[in-house]
């Protein structure tokens, strides 16, 4: 066991300097003892003041080329000397028992390798409020399972040998999207195991204009190609992902697919219809929240399915084209073999 702190808190930061203080600052107030954790700040190549303002708490500031937050959290995990691992995000500010709860689980079974948080809220608009309740569909979902395979950055702990055995962060993932899907898909495969603690809570600012909603369900769905072609069996469904979203899915990709062809657009509706059946758990759910939150739901998420699908399909043809590149340089290297390059080395 290594001496000093026992919790290592990493947050990558980049052009955070409106958002980091708040963070460090509940970071600061923590339950737990200070003596008993750190907080590594890891500036990802920032051009605002991000590292003079989180050089204003008692942390460590590291900083390096910009490269995303997947270098970053590694760069501040390979600087930790605690036990346990912990992320959140410069945008995220965490509940005052956030270290004692995130890492409860971690504590009471050495056989967890990671512990998933949650998100909550305090914005009032539109789209926040839905991403909210669709973050929420998802906890409700976990909730009801002992173990999970999915542990998402912005609220996390890992035992600190699993998540370098893991393969840590592949900073091939060069923004925000699907490198901790990767990581927990990698601690599974292994046999290690990854729970749900609802109670580990970081405040979040979710995305406020539809656009940058849709980018990063965009962005998720393209990153999303990536785990898939070393976790295949993933296709078919994870213990985050409601049934109900890949029939939204489903069943748009069949209305406008059947749409567009001349001999088949009259079979439209069906794929309408599983849509609309996919999305009434979603309604039920909006419905507490007001009338206008459930309006919105059909539009928001037949536009959120649409925006996963053509970044999925962008995903899937950038890696088929990687692939046939690396293929034809293995060719030319004499080597003779086509096969996918293997994942990313866990030694450290």
């Amino acid at each position: 066991m290594t001496s000093g702190p026992c919790y290592s808190v990493v947050v990558p930061a980049y052009n955070a300097a409106r958002t980091i203080e708040a963070c460090l600052q509940a970071l600061s107030e923590q339950s737990v003892p200070p003596e008993t954790y750190e907080v590594l700040v890891v500036d990802d190549g920032s051009n605002d003041d991000t590292a003079q303002v989180a050089g204003q708490y008692p942390h460590r500031v590291l900083q390096q080329a910009h490269a995303g937050p997947a270098s970053a959290r590694d760069l501040g995990a390979q600087a930790a000397v605690g036990k346990y691992l912990l992320f959140t995000d410069a945008d995220c500010v965490p509940i005052r028992t956030w270290i004692e709860e995130v890492t409860r689980p971690l504590e009471a079974d050495c056989r967890v390798a990671g512990v998933k948080g949650v998100y909550r809220t305090t914005q009032t608009s539109l789209i926040a409020r839905l991403a909210q309740l669709e973050f929420e569909e998802k906890y409700a979902r976990l909730r009801h399972q002992r173990f999970i395979d999915f542990v998402d950055t912005g609220s996390a702990a890992f035992r600190r040998e699993a998540f370098w055995q893991g393969g840590a962060f592949d900073p091939a993932f060069p923004v925000a999207s699907n490198e901790d899907t990767q990581l927990s898909f990698n601690l599974v495969a292994q046999g290690w195991r990854l729970v749900f603690a609802e109670r580990a809570a970081v405040y979040h600012r979710h995305a406020e204009s539809l656009g940058r909603y849709l980018r990063r369900k965009w962005r998720h769905g393209y990153w999303r190609v990536r785990v898939y072609r070393r976790h295949p069996g993933k296709v078919l469904g994870d213990s985050y992902t409601p049934l109900s979203m890949q029939l939204q899915m489903l069943g748009a990709a069949l209305t406008v697919v059947l749409a567009l062809l001349p001999r088949l657009h009259r079979f439209a509706p069906i794929g309408a219809e599983l849509f609309i059946f996919g999305s009434l758990p979603f309604v039920r759910r909006a419905l507490p929240s007001g009338p206008d939150i459930a309006a919105a739901v059909p539009l928001v998420l037949f536009l959120r399915a649409l925006a996963l699908w053509t970044g999925l399909i962008q995903g899937a043809f950038t890696e088929l084209l990687a692939g046939h590149f690396r293929c034809r340089e293995l060719r030319g290297a004499g080597s003779g073999s086509c096969k996918p390059r293997p994942g990313r080395s866990s030694a450290r």
